[in-house]
């Protein structure tokens, strides 16, 4: 039967602006329907309650179209290989939209649907009817025609979605980090005289930066503070994942809640229908990208004189080709894939190259990960982080991504159980040929001998799936003092405790620290020491917020001092391209800089700017006994400091070099230019902010960093805490939204933890209503 509207339906744009608040009691789901109670607090965060998780979904997608529709859209053209249809049919569109089409003719997403819908095998009811319901309450939005974001309103590229374009769309997310970050070397895979089309192979440095984990500047911290690290001996949780702020790989903070049942906050990428950063009663969690890898590469030994066919125990295997065709305003654009029993052929010029000897295609242990909506859904049911642990033990979901934890009891959980390919020790030795040895030593990227079947990946035993590294592979830690992440490998989680002897596909092990993550330690040690200059010791949530936007560049505070003797010492110094430099105003910009990259922070883009020409060197080397401490000493003696700090002053012409942060590095918000706190990775900040530099103007537009912030302890009589979207909750200009927390960002504000009914009525700014739709 034809849904029809609930005639309580309304916008919440509309409600605020009729300046009204429906309250409605809790949403009643029916037989055939659906129904969900928005309550809109402050900022737009969406809390929504429903009977049933069809109805959930429902209010998730009513209430992300509101918000984000033109996010959401753009995704499903994408999946659907539509990008050069409607976006230009350029390179990176046509290589997009083949990769995406090759998915579709092979049912990648349809084939995750077959099996016991268990959560494991194929997804859960609950995760289906979530999708069903996100399906129809953002379908139910868009015939409302009341679209006002100008990015896509009245485009003919907006349309009715199905519950198929959902699950391709997660199956995008679950390969981001393998198959989407070769997208281009498997469309240009082509035997030797074969016809490649103008998509363009991965260069070998891209596929090592972009491949660890997610593509390249993806990134966060996370603190999991337990009862010896948290004043009240309650678990307390930082969240601080840096994502990108524009595009579909935006978080949206939502509450969900499905009675008796689920009741999560926290965010969501956009187009998500679950909570995957948040916290419930009594157990909070977040991630940061991982190390690991999740592919791993098989050498062909091919068929003499047959290209497209390879050895295997000593008999030949066909590769199978696939045509495949995706519609651009030019015409058809066609496309011949290769695929062995591994998976797809890559080709990455000047490494994995396709002669005809050989070639290389690649295992992506993601392809099948079914298995992450069920498992967000199932953390947010743990009651502690030990069932915390049995979640991940036994799913096995989380594609690309550690997890860091605490629970109401103070207990703190880092754990790196993320997808892994199954490369034991064992296997690499035996397995990955000479040549490949030190790649994979240095860099985790195991290239396997594809023509024998003893170096098939395998299985563990307590593996959820074949071809995966099973739970005690992986590492994992458990404190009641604190465990922390940036995004380096899991070693030293807490330094007290160093976790050693995991394989080398996961990360490396006694090796250097980023200075970010090195800050991270700091931070967190000084604080339970009290000799970071705020009262007292150990965290509250405020404390917390203190240090995280306390802004500190590291790497500063370890060579400024040095650097501006050696600057001022001599002058002058010659760039890169051999033009003579004054650096007088340069030493003086460096000498009155507050090490910090706040607002008011005069030379902070000076220093950036040396660190990215290359100037941080220091002249001690790295020593695993002392990892938080060393390297320290700037190395005064390279020539290659003064030619960075040359070249950072050439950079920056028409730019005062101690010009303050905030009139240099801005957000937009219509004709609004939002001041911007934060610093780069490079030069050890803890609050990533990297912004696109503009010459003789500074950094005008924010590209990724800190996005969605929470800082919460879970206490005996509930969570509360601190929270922030930093770029808002809508990416449409007309939204109310649209840079309410960014202004506030900007200040160092934050919005309050609202999980219990008492911390939303509080709310002056609640409006409440209700979405659904029934059956006749």
């Amino acid at each position: 039967m034809k849904p029809r509207p609930l005639a309580a339906a309304v916008t919440t744009i509309a409600l605020v602006a009729a300046g009204l608040t429906v309250n409605t009691g809790t949403a009643v789901a029916h037989g055939k329907g659906y129904s969900a109670l928005i309550q809109r607090a402050s900022y737009g965060v969406p809390h929504i309650t429903a009977r049933d998780f069809a109805s959930l979904g429902y209010g998730v997608g009513y209430a992300q179209a509101e918000d984000n529709v033109c996010l959401i859209a753009e995704q499903m053209v994408t999946v659907n290989a539509q990008r050069s249809r409607w976006f230009g049919a350029d390179t990176r569109n046509v290589s997009s939209d083949l990769f995406h089409q090759k998915a579709i003719d092979t049912q990648a997403a349809e084939r995750w649907l077959v099996g016991p819908r268990d959560g494991v095998r194929s997804p859960s009811n609950e995760v289906r009817d979530q999708i069903r319901g996100f399906v129809a309450g953002y379908n139910a939005y868009l015939k409302t025609e009341k679209t006002t974001d100008p990015a896509c309103k009245g485009k003919d590229w907006v349309r009715q979605i199905t519950e198929m374009d959902m699950w391709r769309a997660n199956w995008a997310r679950m390969v981001r980090a393998s198959s989407g970050a070769l997208a281009d070397g498997i469309v240009a895979a082509a035997p030797p005289g074969g016809t490649a089309t103008k998509a363009s192979a991965p260069q070998a440095e891209v596929v090592v930066k972009a491949a660890d984990g997610a593509p390249a500047g993806v990134g966060s911290n996370a603190y999991g503070l337990g009862r010896d690290a948290t004043a009240s001996g309650a678990g307390m949780l930082l969240a601080n994942p840096h994502f990108p702020w524009d595009g579909g790989e935006r978080f949206y903070r939502m509450h969900l809640k499905v009675p008796g049942r689920y009741d999560v906050e926290g965010a969501a990428l956009v187009g998500d229908p679950i909570v995957e950063i948040g916290h419930n009663g009594r157990v909070a969690w977040s991630h940061t990208v991982s190390t690991a890898r999740r592919f791993v590469w098989h050498r062909l030994a091919l068929v003499p004189g047959d290209p497209t066919s390879y050895l295997y125990d000593g008999q030949p295997r066909k590769m199978t080709s696939r045509t495949v065709t995706v519609q651009t305003p030019a015409g058809p654009v066609s496309r011949t894939f290769y695929d062995t029993h591994f998976g797809p052929v890559v080709v990455v010029p000047g490494s994995f190259d396709w002669t005809a000897q050989a070639a290389y295609a690649i295992t992506d242990v993601n392809a099948a990960n079914n298995r992450a909506l069920d498992g967000w859904l199932a953390m947010g049911r743990a009651k502690s982080v030990g069932e915390l642990r049995s979640v991940l033990d036994r799913r096995q979901f989380l594609p690309w991504v550690n997890v860091i934890a605490a629970d109401r009891d103070g207990r703190a959980l880092y754990a790196d159980h993320s997808v892994v390919p199954r490369v034991t020790d064992a296997l690499a030795a035996a397995c990955i040929p000479a040549p490949f040895q030190p790649l994979y030593a240095s860099s985790g990227q195991a290239v396997l001998d594809g023509s024998r079947s003893s170096c098939e990946l395998g299985r563990d035993r307590d593996a959820a799936v074949p071809g995966i590294l099973g739970p005690a592979n992986l590492p994992l830690l458990i404190r009641k003092d604190y465990v922390t992440n940036s995004n380096d490998s899991y070693w030293l989680a807490n330094p007290a405790r160093p976790l050693e002897g995991y394989p080398r596909i996961i990360g490396n092990e006694r090796t250097e620290r980023s200075l970010r993550t090195r800050l991270g330690l700091h931070q967190v040690r000084q604080r339970l020491a009290g000799t970071d200059g705020l009262p007292g010791k150990r965290f509250t949530t405020g404390r917390l917020w203190d240090v995280t936007f306390g802004n500190r560049a590291y790497g500063g505070e370890l060579v400024r001092d040095d650097l501006v003797k050696l600057c001022e010492a001599q002058p002058s110094a010659t760039a890169s391209d051999g033009t003579t430099v004054d650096l007088t105003a340069a030493c003086a910009a460096l000498r009155g800089w507050d090490l910090k990259v706040d607002l008011g922070s005069r030379g902070a883009h000076l220093f950036t700017e040396f660190v990215l020409a290359g100037g941080l060197r220091f002249a001690d080397q790295f020593d695993p006994a002392a990892p938080l401490t060393t390297p320290n000493r700037l190395a005064v003696d390279d020539p290659r400091v003064r030619t960075a700090l040359a070249d950072a002053v050439r950079k920056l012409a028409g730019i005062p070099l101690d010009a303050r942060l905030g009139d240099v590095q801005t957000e937009p918000r219509g004709a609004e230019r939002v001041p911007i706190h934060g610093g780069r990775h490079e030069a050890g900040v803890f609050n990533m902010i990297i912004g696109v530099f503009e010459p003789g103007v500074g950094y005008p537009k924010i590209r990724h960093g800190s996005s969605f912030v929470m800082a919460v302890e879970l206490g005996r009589h509930g969570p509360s805490g601190r929270q922030i979207l930093t770029y808002s909750q809508s990416a449409n200009p007309n939204s109310p939204w649209y840079a309410d927390q960014t202004r506030l960002y900007s200040g160092k504000g934050w919005d309050t933890i609202k999980f219990t009914q008492k911390q939303l009525r509080a709310d002056p700014n609640l409006v409440t209503y209700r979405v659904g739709e029934r059956r006749r």
